[in-house]
């Protein structure tokens, strides 16, 4: 069989491709609209630009360590608020049938222009999106027509490319694939639903550390990682787990994003919750979202107005336990919990809405009330 490759250039030009790499070039059927041939590797591959000189990742140390922004740029999100950051891969893990296909389509979307933002934060709008719909594609076709039923077929067509069923091989065994798949499809961004289809074994460190690796290939080569995932078990006596060992398969799989988000619920739950276990920056949440299966839209239900409740408490203000027992719905909160809602009360305080009035008394609890301008 000839190749895309082959007929681009002679083969003394460019170095000849992997063997797997070069198996890619058996592409599915084009869906209407897509022309297959546009999308094939020009130039290097994956493995070629590997064997570039190493010149290509030496940086100066002055700059590697000194030119980094104070917060990181966001894909989804706003100022310290980062859901998904540049260069670091989004995981958004739940069970079956709680919405997270439903959330990444709304992301992928937004990160097609065709909508502002998801959750109330912006995302930066991307060139061309790579879905790789592995896991149950016939049900992932019918939840993102209630979403993209409305946009332009001819748009959707040019900057969105869907990979039906699973990869030509598996991504923790062949760590070039991923990045040269993105790259057939000159995609700067890949979401993968989810990671249980792209790679076998997940709970073997060797296959985690491989998927890792893939990831990692890609986020090299400017792609944007966004993957949906699978949690292990309930939390104690049933609750909803709440930390990343929660989540399925080798650590490598959490250790490896930037950002990890988990939602929790029952299959086919309107309501579900969303934690943010893992932050490039500040942690966001947590809420309770509102799916609306039949528009597509997912939506915050309440998130504690830490502004309301300042001036509800009047003279007594508000303290970072009475927060806590607001964001997290408990009476019973943890030290961790106390902390979190220091951090979100001090950064009212640093934009200006709050002030922060510390004890007099010994063991009193610092006070947190209306700025002026909130007050008026």
């Amino acid at each position: 069989m000839t190749t895309h490759h082959e007929v681009d250039a002679p083969p003394a030009e460019r170095p000849p491709l992997d063997p797997v790499v070069s198996l890619l070039g058996a592409v599915p059927a084009a869906p209407d609209g897509i022309d297959w041939s546009d999308l094939a590797p020009q130039g290097d591959t994956a493995d070629a630009v590997a064997d570039q000189p190493l010149s290509t990742s030496f940086k100066a140390g002055g700059a590697f360590f000194h030119d980094v922004p104070d917060t990181p740029p966001a894909v989804w999100g706003a100022g310290s608020d980062v859901l998904w950051a540049e260069g670091e891969a989004l995981l958004i893990a739940a069970p079956q049938g709680v919405g997270k296909t439903t959330l990444a389509h709304q992301i992928i979307r937004a990160r097609l222009g065709l909508q502002d933002g998801v959750l109330g934060y912006p995302v930066v709008p991307g060139r061309r999106v790579l879905l790789l719909a592995m896991d149950r594609p016939a049900q992932t076709r019918r939840a993102g027509n209630r979403i993209f039923a409305k946009d332009d077929p001819v748009f959707l067509n040019e900057h969105l490319v869907v990979w039906e069923g699973p990869p030509p091989f598996d991504l923790a065994r062949h760590t070039d694939i991923l990045a040269a798949m993105c790259d057939r499809a000159k995609a700067d961004t890949v979401v993968i639903d989810s990671i249980k289809d792209a790679a076998i074994g997940l709970a073997d460190d060797a296959v985690g550390a491989g998927y890792n690796r893939a990831r990692q290939k890609a986020l090299a080569e400017g792609v944007q990682v966004m993957e949906n995932h699978h949690v292990v078990k309930r939390g104690p006596n049933g609750a909803a787990p709440n930390t990343m060992a929660d989540i399925y398969g080798s650590t490598w799989i959490t250790s490896g994003a930037g950002s990890v988000v988990l939602l929790w619920g029952e299959a086919g739950d309107p309501v579900v919750s969303f934690r943010h276990l893992k932050q490039p920056m500040d942690e966001v949440g947590p809420f309770q979202l509102v799916h609306d299966h039949a528009a597509g839209l997912t939506t915050v239900l309440h998130s504690a107005d830490l502004l309301e409740l300042a001036g509800l408490g009047s003279v007594h203000g508000l303290t970072s336990a009475g927060a806590a027992e607001a964001i997290f719905e408990t009476k019973k909160i943890t030290p961790a919990q106390k902390m979190k809602a220091r951090r979100k009360l001090d950064k009212l305080v640093n934009s200006g809405h709050l002030a922060r009035i510390e004890p007099k008394t010994p063991g009193e609890p610092t006070r947190y009330y209306l700025a002026r301008a909130d007050a008026s």
